[in-house]
């Protein structure tokens, strides 16, 4: 992150382009935008310092609306270019938006490179399970079954858990959130923006033309308690209502379960304790099969390991040490050289 910070207070107007946001009325990327534009004046980065890139799809138009740098870059193609970036120019803020269909399909690959890298780039996939720029189709995260423009008798693709994907390249920072939901959203984007490393978030994104409502099931105010966790570190994994049901581990298949507290002699001693830096756990709470457990959101996993910028710079710092070749000179100096 860079270390030039402005002289005057940063506040969300500094991070306000003078483009016209254009998105469908009551897209999820509305809100999605204003809570990272919210979040952004908290990081005392300069937005000169900051570079937005993208790919292709509803979501890639973010780097147009942030008064920073911006790369609107080829479909799937954006973590390359992230990636490139961000060891080029270490004391930039790079981040990198992208989307279920962007992310994972066409650009599934560089995008495992990038999580089990572990370049210093943050990554926001907004989650709608459907492609909503080309006009319904199913996406890699599309339920199976689920019908679309491109699937009339259904999805006969198994989806893909972003979550689970993250946490099996090896990312060092892998989180959930919801597009409504301000207050969560912002904790888990400055989580994100001060992890060193590649930080990946999913954000459950409401698309009100082609999948709408999608995410009621966990996300509305009258289904929320009883269907979404929220997990935080070191505290228990309770949800409900009442905060009276839990998860542990069944013992005799090792898997997670869903217990009520007071029946069947359970206690919240019973209840497993959130660790974020338990990559096992972490799996198994982003695989949680929905109805029959929540939703988890939150910081699924956190762990530290050096970053590839910073292995690459120590790699050419200890070149530099071991000749005296100067490089430039030897490239200006014919057409053949011998080393």
């Amino acid at each position: 992150m860079s270390n030039i910070v402005e002289t005057h207070k940063l506040t969300k107007k500094d991070f306000e382009s003078d483009q016209d946001v254009r998105w469908c009325p009551g897209c999820g990327d509305y809100s999605i935008l204003a809570n990272v534009q919210r979040v952004m004046p908290e990081l005392g980065v300069a937005p000169e310092n900051v570079v937005w890139i993208s790919g292709i799809g509803c979501s890639s138009r973010f780097p147009y609306y942030m008064n920073t740098y911006g790369f609107h870059t080829i479909h799937g193609r954006a973590p390359a270019i992230a990636m490139g970036v961000k060891v080029a120019n270490p004391d930039l803020s790079v981040w990198l938006v992208t989307g279920d269909g962007d992310g994972l399909s066409i650009g599934g690959n560089h995008l495992l490179h990038a999580l089990r890298r572990n370049v210093d780039i943050k990554i926001l996939l907004f989650n709608n399970r459907i492609y909503g720029l080309t006009k319904g189709q199913y996406s890699p995260t599309s339920e199976l079954g689920k019908q679309t423009k491109s699937t009339p008798t259904g999805v006969p693709d198994y989806p893909v858990d972003p979550a689970s994907f993250a946490i099996g390249c090896s990312a060092t920072f892998v989180a959930r959130s919801v597009d409504t939901d301000a207050k969560h959203l912002n904790e888990i984007l400055l989580r994100a923006a001060k992890h060193s490393g590649t930080a990946f978030v999913e954000i459950y994104q409401n698309c009100v033309v082609f999948n709408d409502a999608a995410f009621d099931a966990f996300t509305d105010k009258a289904n929320k308690d009883e269907h979404q966790i929220r997990v935080v570190h070191g505290k228990p994994l309770l949800f409900g209502a009442q905060k009276n049901k839990g998860l542990r581990i069944d013992p005799r298949t090792l898997a997670l379960a869903v217990a009520t507290i007071g029946e069947d002699g359970v206690t919240e001693a019973d209840i497993l304790v959130h660790d974020e830096n338990n990559a096992t756990l972490a799996y198994m709470l982003a695989r949680m099969p929905f109805p029959q457990f929540p939703v988890a959101v939150g910081v699924l996993y956190a762990t530290e390991r050096p970053t590839y910028g910073s292995m690459v710079r120590d790699q050419i710092t200890q070149a530099k040490a071991k000749t005296k070749v100067d490089l430039q000179q030897l490239l200006a100096s014919g057409n053949t050289w011998t080393v």
